[in-house]
């Protein structure tokens, strides 16, 4: 059975619907990442899997509970991190983390945790005076009291450093290899590349797209191009001998290319003085899937 089970559910604000119909699950041992622009649904959606929300209709399981009826229950088995906030300002590390491994008492050691996301030497640190990133890590510290079954993840990357960002995506790993199912609520689409096993896309209050990478992705190739300055659009795409884009500054896209395009744009490339700071060739990236299933919203 599926550790988080969504069905037809809608939330609405007086008139608006925020989430209008959406269903979708997520495994035990698994990461699925939830992604959609700004008010798409997403958030008011989580909300309503950890209990801080109430549907307006459909009906959610999490761990084949009720999250409003067995908020109890339930979260002394869940691990929830927000974006921001939900730290008393002046509360130090070590003693935030004392604390909820004490409140869940299941066995976690709070300087385990606080090792494990990096912070040894910011124990005694408030956590006003903490930056963007180590309150990311400190969040997560706490999320993991609870030795969690499931675990909602909202932005955990978010202003986090590259080595940061490492540990958090081995942190992730770690839990999904312990059978917890972790849904990761975030816009950083590099990092669901990186870590996510299943992927689903909101959309104006729906779900768009719900599957693999590879399923999203689909047969799609495309050769990316990025060089210093710019490129004739149409002598690029007539060397590719399929359509080319922009889709940055010096950086640009070529779909569905035939079979010979990289070797020919390489010798072009060549021909013309230019030198590609990078030429590859592979499936669609997430970035171009996102953009396309919901018409370009950022």
């Amino acid at each position: 059975m599926p550790a988080v089970e969504v069905d037809a559910l809608e939330v609405r604000y007086g008139s608006l619907a925020a989430v209008d119909g959406v269903s979708f699950t997520a495994e035990s041992g698994a990461i699925t990442a939830v992604l959609g622009p700004n008010g798409a649904g997403k958030t008011s959606t989580i909300e309503v899997c950890e209990g801080y929300r109430a549907p307006t209709a459909g009906s959610v399981r999490v761990l084949g509970l009720d999250p409003a009826r067995d908020q109890r229950a339930l979260s002394a088995r869940m691990g929830v991190m927000l974006q921001d906030g939900g730290v008393y300002p002046s509360a130090r590390v070590g003693d935030m983390a004392r604390l909820y491994c004490d409140l869940y008492d299941r066995g976690m050691s709070w300087r385990d945790l606080i090792d494990r996301v990096g912070l040894t030497d910011r124990i005694g640190t408030a956590w006003r005076r903490l930056s963007g990133g180590e309150k990311q890590r400190l969040s997560l510290a706490l999320a993991l009291a609870a030795r969690p079954e499931v675990a909602f993840l909202d932005e955990p990357t978010s202003g986090v450093d590259v080595g940061g960002r490492a540990t958090i995506r081995s942190i992730l790993a770690e839990l999904s290899a312990s059978g917890c199912a972790v849904v990761l609520a975030t816009h950083e689409l590099d990092e669901v590349q990186r870590v996510a096993d299943r992927v689903v896309v909101f959309d104006h209050g729906k779900v768009v797209a719900d599957g693999t990478l590879d399923e999203l992705r689909g047969s799609r190739r495309e050769l990316r191009v990025r060089i210093r300055g710019e490129l004739d659009l149409t002598a690029l795409a007539a060397a590719a001998g399929a359509p080319a884009r922009i889709v940055a500054p010096g950086e640009y896209v070529v779909d569905d290319p035939p079979p010979a395009a990289l070797t020919a744009v390489s010798s072009w490339l060549e021909g013309e003085g230019i030198a590609a700071l990078d030429l590859r060739i592979g499936a669609a990236s997430l970035e171009d899937v996102f953009l396309r299933l919901t018409g370009g919203d950022a």
